[in-house]
């Protein structure tokens, strides 16, 4: 079949080997607690991908990352949820030491050499906050280490990360007032629990629970101090992490209603008409996803490029009901009540509007932006 055979063909490509291992599971099976799929991402070097090559990572671009996403998400919609997590904390750490010049560069390379898994504790857009604004609350120990308390609920990969990343206002080392920095803590730190939160069963493999920190000491190797002087600012990083967020957040989603779409197309009894519809919908909404990515590859970013991204991804949510109402009608009612996977898959992806910013808290800044104003994060 042609559908999804570009990105299949991406997937294998750049993690080899894990839509096979993906397949050989019972789809249950990969979207319960304790999925084996965290174990196979690592073993193929998913959490690479992002890492620079001359970090010793698999350096894909933008348009391999949304293919490689929605591929993933077709097979296991939890595996790809939580891995877009841990992408975007990759990607905002490029990002930083592309305008910082700093250490990160260590980090990715242990990312890389070792197969880190990160989980982000970033304010990835609440209310009144960015992306990198302070989400945990600092204070200085007398051995010079900081003490990080707070918590982030829901957190994808609490179980199985590595690393949780978390922005922070730390000290000044001169003591001379405050800066924000990125907070690298490891998962068996003292003072760092992880409590149950989500409760239904949908993209329970995502592992998002709560993730609780208790003046947890964060040595100063540990801490990515960001410059707000340095080049692009925090501004651009903020903007950046963002547009990361969006595009590979409505590529996963898309990835999982083609998975319905998939079961679609070989229905012999659904007629040509509605299996052509369907196609049209969705990879209309992959040809946004990836004109975008395009773009970034020729240097499109800014507030420009991220408006251009939150429109693709509010469209997206339209396209993708629409397409996953299609799909559910046209696979029938014997097909939703004997085939669990039909109701799984549909209501994951309900699950792309409440990821932030929510479309209508963002309705009045993106009117504002096409009017001619700048584009703010409500």
């Amino acid at each position: 079949m042609r559908f999804l055979r570009h990105e299949r063909a991406v997937l294998d490509e750049l993690l080899p080997g894990l839509d096979d291992t993906l397949t050989d599971y019972p789809w249950e099976v990969l979207e319960r607690p304790e999925s084996p799929a965290f174990e196979a991402f690592r073993k193929v070097g998913g959490p690479a991908l992002l890492v620079p090559s001359e970090h010793s990572g698999t350096g894909a671009d933008a348009v391999q990352a949304v293919r490689v996403q929605r591929a993933v998400a077709s097979r296991s919609p939890s595996l790809a949820v939580a891995t877009t997590m841990h992408h975007f904390s990759v990607a905002g750490l490029v990002e930083t030491h592309r305008a910082t010049q700093g250490l990160e560069w260590m980090l990715l390379e242990g990312v890389a050499r070792d197969g880190l898994l990160l989980a982000s504790g970033f304010a990835e857009g609440q209310p009144g906050r960015h992306i990198l604004s302070p989400t945990m609350r600092a204070e200085q120990a007398q051995d010079g280490q900081i003490l990080i308390s707070g918590s982030k609920r829901p957190c994808s990969l609490a179980r199985s990360m590595d690393l949780l990343t978390a922005s922070v206002t730390v000290p000044l080392p001169d003591g001379g007032g405050t800066q924000m920095a990125v907070a690298l803590i490891p998962a068996d730190s003292h003072g760092l629990r992880v409590e149950p939160f989500w409760r239904t069963p949908l993209l329970a493999g995502a592992e998002s629970e709560a993730v609780v920190l208790d003046r947890v000491p964060v040595p100063e190797d540990l801490l990515v101090r960001i410059d707000p002087g340095a080049a692009g600012g925090l501004d651009s990083l903020q903007t950046a992490g963002f547009l990361w967020f969006e595009l590979l957040m409505t590529a996963t989603y898309l990835g999982v209603a083609s998975a319905l779409a998939e079961r679609v197309l070989r229905a012999d009894r659904v007629p040509v008409t509605e299996q052509a519809a369907l196609v049209v919908e969705l990879e209309a909404v992959m040809g946004s996803v990836e004109g975008i990515a395009h773009r970034l590859g020729a240097g499109f970013g800014g507030q420009e490029a991220l408006a251009a991204a939150l429109v693709c991804r509010y469209a997206a949510q339209d396209s993708i009901a629409r397409a996953v109402q299609r799909c559910v009608e046209s696979l029938g009612g014997m097909a939703f009540i004997s085939d669990p996977q039909v109701a799984y898959l549909a209501g994951c992806t309900q699950a792309l509007a409440f990821h932030p910013p929510s479309r209508s808290r963002m309705a009045g800044a993106l009117r504002d932006y096409f009017a001619g104003a700048a584009l703010t994060m409500a």
